[in-house]
């Protein structure tokens, strides 16, 4: 990663769509695989991760919510629908 782009202003994580801190939860992740970063970076990353990482599970939390809500009114009454949380895959 160059030093400019290292430099760049983080965006706000709550203005992310899912998609777009999903992206750049990915890129922060390989960033830290790859090693070999300066410790200040490193935590910046790890921060900044886990806050996407908030940000992508609360997004979800409330698609699930919605679908929820479609079920309910589509049925008349509420439909339980399996979801499983990425720790259940695993």
């Amino acid at each position: 990663m160059s030093d400019q782009t290292a430099a760049a202003p983080a965006v706000d994580v709550g203005s992310l769509t899912f998609d777009e801190a999903l992206v750049e939860l990915q890129r922060a992740v390989a960033e830290l695989e790859q090693g070999g970063l300066a410790l200040e970076r490193s935590i910046e990353l790890y921060e900044r991760g886990v806050a996407l990482h908030e940000h992508c599970a609360g997004l979800l939390g409330q698609a699930e919510l919605r679908v929820q809500r479609l079920l309910e009114r589509a049925a008349g009454q509420l439909t339980a629908v399996e979801a499983r949380s990425e720790e259940d895959a695993d």
